[in-house]
């Protein structure tokens, strides 16, 4: 029967593959996907039976080791995923208003952005925050920036809420503990997310503050911290989402995103953690693209790539420990300001490729992102997008739908396979942290996202709008303007809080952070202390650029 079948598909080929048309094939006369993989015309049992696919061992069950088919065993029969948006600017009032916004609107999950001199540890007074203060986020400078920001808003009320600390991951736990007191809300009641992941900062992103390694023991605290004390809060959600909007392909997110992880569990490890105390409540936050079949066996092969790695690695004996959260937003760098209604489009199909992939939180971007820090209008169509997925289409009905199918998981397993041996090629480095002092990540992403750009401007990728149906009358699109008078508002409320509160206090508790710092202590005690006495964020970062100091990129290229 299989040889039978195997001489009418090489029939069927010689009659009609050679006769097709040159439509998107590249200069090797292949059609890829983005990250390179070869595109059949056609698959069958047989592309599964020639790779050796076993259905047991690579595919399984829903919720079941190696988790191809979900975290869930229910998949969304039970709840649908978490109905997210990132979002905040201009300071904690306007930010407040449309956080009540999405939670009036039916979002279930609230993601803090970060302004970026908040970020780097500087508070909207200091001379390098000029002209940045809640342009592309909110503005935290301390526990009464925090209070406004969720006045009104009791922390269990969304389902979860997430926050995009990364250099200075301690000092936000401790915002988020301090606030939960001041309401009366137990820390047990609600699910914190922290992004908390340092390493991906000096690959792509650039908010770091002090050099790699004390900085991977920063973060690590954090792990520590809450495996001890809050072990339901999820402390580290491990981002190749950055990466991949860096330009890196979906191999590369895939595999920098676990030599990033494997990083941390070494730290943590030396930190007297076992692998078992903490690896269920790490989170992985990956992009969705537009590739819509590429994007769903990323999310897939992840998995499988992550709990097979972790079990050899660790010796896992749990296989339940593997099954981490997964956390998908949709690819702002491909949104244009080009005819941005197509953006629409855009988020939708992405928005459906993680949800066929299995993510637990989904955070659409918004149309007029290529502009702007989204409009009111503009994050209420892309919180409608996932909400006419969930409720209108039918792919909720049923858990993992696309799995068997012969070229998901054909490209499934060869992303898997591409994603282990840039692992491999990691490991012989040393590990992530070397390779990325040596600069192998950042240069493999470079390389990647310079072949995207000349593809685009070659037109051998089309982009509808940008080099291909290009409309000469545009139409006007509403922009959101951050009000400068929120800066200075901000300075303002930042002048009035220093002179009310108790500086001798303040003075007493920015030494404990120090000495924390340069005996090794958990940074997240001291700082809780400091937050509680209304210590800035600048302030505790400040006392920890005393004893670290400040890292500056080395040049690549």
């Amino acid at each position: 029967m299989v040889i039978r079948f195997r001489a009418l598909k090489e029939e069927w080929e010689e009659e009609v593959v050679r006769k097709s048309p040159d439509y998107e094939k590249d200069s090797k006369g292949r059609l890829i996907t983005d990250s390179g993989i070869e595109v059949k015309s056609l698959y069958t049992p047989l592309d599964l039976e020639d790779i050796g696919f076993d259905y047991a061992r690579d595919l399984g069950f829903p919720g079941k080791f190696p988790f191809a088919r979900g975290k869930d065993p229910l998949g969304y029969r039970q709840k649908p995923w978490l109905f997210g948006q990132y979002a905040a600017y201009g300071d904690a009032e306007e930010s407040n208003k449309r956080y009540h916004f999405l939670l009036d609107h039916g979002g279930t999950s609230l993601s803090v952005a970060l302004d970026v001199p908040t970020q780097l540890g500087y508070d909207s007074d200091h001379p390098l925050a000029e002209g940045e203060v809640g342009k592309v986020g909110v503005p935290l400078n301390s526990l009464e920036d925090m209070e406004i920001l969720f006045s009104g808003i009791p922390l269990d009320r969304p389902r979860q809420i997430a926050i995009t600390a990364n250099a200075n991951g301690p000092v936000f736990i401790a915002l988020v503990i301090a606030l939960a007191e001041k309401q009366g809300t137990s820390p047990q009641n609600f699910v914190l997310r922290l992004q908390n992941d340092i390493l991906k900062e000096y690959v792509a992103r650039g908010t770091f503050i002090f050099p790699p390694e004390p900085s991977v023991g920063i973060t690590t605290d954090v792990i520590v911290y809450c495996a001890q004390n809050y072990p339901h809060w999820i402390p580290m959600s491990v981002s190749g989402y950055h990466m991949r909007e860096a330009g890196a392909d979906a191999v590369q997110e895939i595999a920098f995103t676990i030599a990033n992880a494997i990083a941390y569990t070494d730290s943590c490890i030396a930190k007297g953690l076992k692998a078992e105390d903490y690896l269920s409540r790490l989170a992985v936050f990956l992009t969705s693209g537009i590739d819509f079949f590429e994007e769903v066996a990323k999310l897939r092969a992840m998995r499988r790539l992550w709990a097979r790695t972790f079990e050899k690695r660790y010796s896992v004996s749990d296989p339940d420990l593997l099954n981490y959260f997964l956390s998908v937003m949709t690819a702002g760098s491909s949104l244009t300001a080009q005819q941005p209604m197509n953006n629409v489009v855009r988020v939708a199909i992405q928005s459906l490729a993680a949800v066929l992939g299995g993510c637990q939180v989904l955070n659409p971007c918004s149309m007029d992102e290529a502009y702007c820090t989204p409009t009111e209008q503009a994050v209420k169509v892309a919180l409608r997008t996932q909400q006419i997925i969930a409720s209108e289409t039918g792919v909720t009905r049923t858990v993992d739908p696309l799995a068997g199918s012969y070229f998901v998981e054909h490209l499934t397993n060869e992303l898997e396979k591409k994603a282990r041996e840039y692992l491999d090629k990691i490991d012989s480095m040393g590990g992530a942290i070397k390779a990325i002092e040596k600069g192998y990540f950042q240069v493999e992403i470079a390389r990647s996202a310079y072949k995207i750009k000349q593809q685009v401007e070659s037109g051998a990728r089309v982009v509808v709008g940008v080099n291909k149906y290009i409309d000469k009358d545009e139409l006007p699109i509403t922009i959101l303007k951050v009000d400068p008078v929120l800066e200075r508002k901000q300075k303002e409320r930042l002048k009035r809080l220093k002179g009310r509160r108790n500086n001798l206090q303040v003075k007493e508790t920015l030494k404990r952070v120090r000495q924390a710092a340069e005996s090794g202590e958990n940074l997240v005690p001291p700082a809780i202390e400091a937050i509680k006495a209304y210590a800035t964020v600048g302030e505790i970062c400040d006392a920890l650029r005393e004893v670290y100091g400040e890292y500056s990129a080395p040049s690549f290229f």
